[in-house]
């Protein structure tokens, strides 16, 4: 059965590369930072081998990646893969025809990886969250995130490690442990921000109204409920606690109907970072 198309996911992802564009055009380019990448690699291959073209070992690289992408990941990982990595090309092209850059906006090494990082790392975590990658060693760090069951900022750390040491044997120890505090960081980001987009809510209520409670969030919110016996250690009474795992949206509406409903009511929460099962992820 051909899945349907996903207008949101799909406008979502192109948000994600334009992020990554202006992260990486406006202050790692100008700044000679490339942080990991094929690119990277690309460039340290002929730095030892100055007859083989960088654009060339570009492509080959990028051609085994997109083989692997569309075998061990999937057909729809590898089709929007190749989508992206065009887009992301495009999208720097047309800035440099757009806003040229002569240098870097500030210059300050440490500023410019800084915060060309923390812009592309945002991006990125938007694009992983969507199941896709902006090609290069992303791909790579989907197969081990996959089979290794690691972190996708994890993954990318470790892909593009590999080529910073190199690149640090290369051109130098101070462009190298810059770059590796970049891949750093970016890791870090990537990570944090895909654990904030999955991050749901458990919410525990106990109320003498239960059941006006539960009717709401079962049938206004379509949200299931767990219901818990307990007894009141002060009154000694029977109480049910009302469970749920909601989205952040949903407990500010659920908080607002149980103070409406019952006043009185106790209510708890504590955050989860993720959540399988009908109405949430596969």
């Amino acid at each position: 059965m051909r899945k349907k198309f996903d207008l949101k996911s799909f406008l979502i992802i192109n948000f994600g590369v334009i992020i990554i564009a202006v992260g990486i055009y406006y202050f790692l380019i100008p700044s000679d930072l490339a942080v990991g990448g094929v690119t990277g690699l690309a460039i340290v291959i002929n730095k030892l081998f100055p007859k083989l073209p960088i654009g060339i070992v570009m492509i080959i690289f990028n051609i085994i990646l997109f083989i692997l992408a569309f075998t061990v990941i999937g057909p729809e990982f590898g089709g929007y893969t190749i989508y992206t990595s065009f887009l992301l090309s495009g999208l720097i092209y047309i800035l440099e025809i757009i806003t040229p850059m002569s240098g870097p906006i500030i210059d300050d090494l440490l500023i410019n990886l800084i915060y060309g990082i923390l812009i592309q790392g945002v991006g990125m975590a938007i694009i992983f969250n969507k199941n896709t990658s902006t090609g290069g060693t992303d791909i790579i760090a989907k197969i081990i995130n996959k089979f290794f069951n690691l972190d996708i900022g994890k993954s990318l750390f470790l892909a593009d490690s590999v080529i910073v040491i190199s690149a640090a044997l290369v051109f130098g120890v101070e462009l190298g442990l810059y770059a590796l505090l970049g891949i750093l960081i970016n890791s870090a980001i990537i990570d944090k921000v895909i654990a904030g987009f999955n991050t749901r809510i458990k919410v525990a209520i106990i109320s003498d109204k239960e059941p006006e409670i539960s009717k709401f969030i079962t049938r206004e919110l379509e949200r299931g409920v767990t219901l818990l016996y307990g007894v009141g250690g002060f009154s000694n009474s029977e109480k049910r606690i009302i469970n749920t795992v909601v989205s952040r949206k949903e407990y500010l509406i659920i908080k607002n109907k149980v103070k409406e409903i019952d006043p009185r009511a106790f209510i708890w929460v504590s955050f989860v970072n993720e959540v399988l099962g009908e109405g949430f992820s596969e």
